[in-house]
This record gives structure tokens, sequence and C-alpha cells, in this order.
């Protein structure tokens, strides 16, 4: 079970990769890298949404995980494009190196927070 340690641990990553992501672009007065802020808010929505469509009925055989996979399938592009757009960017000759590695690594503590979060406070329904 998750405490208040483990949401203010949560909270500091999670600042810490904003913070490097908004440096990114005030260090360089380059704009570009706060593009990724939003696949940040838009990865969770598709995966959100298409789990409440889904049966989560047990005792059925068959598989119509269609929906949550097409879900699962959206937020991945979502979080491929996070992590890359910064390396296109920088690629193209838009931002530095140096912005890139600061927005890639803003982007991998946000995503990282995010899955820790999921992780500890799952509730799969162990509490009897």
């Amino acid at each position: 079970m998750a405490g208040v340690k483990s949401i203010i641990a949560l909270a500091f990553v999670l600042a810490c990769g904003f913070l490097l992501v908004i440096l990114s672009g005030a260090l360089y007065q380059n704009w570009w890298p706060l593009f990724v802020v939003a696949t940040y808010v838009l990865a969770p929505l598709p995966n959100f949404i298409f789990s409440r469509c889904g049966s989560n009925d047990d005792y059925l055989d068959y598989n119509n995980n269609g929906y949550k996979d097409f879900g699962r399938f959206l937020t991945a592009i979502l979080i491929v494009t996070g992590v890359c757009l910064p390396i296109v960017l920088a690629h193209s000759h838009v931002i530095t190196i140096p912005a890139m590695i600061m927005s890639t690594g803003g982007g991998a503590l946000v995503y990282s927070t995010i899955i820790a979060y999921a992780h500890f406070f799952s509730n799969e329904g162990d509490d009897f």
C-alpha cells in the first residue's frame, strides 16, 4: 500500500521532469521542446477512455479486448512521439543537442512517474 512518502517522491520526480522540459526551452531561447508537454497530457487519455469500453467480465471465454488494445496502441504512439520528437527536432537542427537531452530526460522522468503511480496505486481487488 502506497503512503504519503511515495506521493511526495512521485510529485518531486514529476516536478523535476517538467522543470527539465521547461529549461530545455528557456535556456536556449527556443520553445519547440514544449510541444512534448502535449504528449504528456494526451498519452494516458486513450488508455483511460478505451479501458472503459471493454468488458471486464471474467466468466466469458471469448476475448473482446479490441477497444483496450486500440487504446494501448494509441497510448504507445503518443509515448513514442513524446520521446522521439526532441530527437527529430535536434536532427533537423531546430533545437540544440543539450536541449534535446534535457527534454528527453524530462520526458523519461514524467513517464516513469506515471508508470510508478499506476503501479503503486492500482487497485486490483486484493482487499479481501
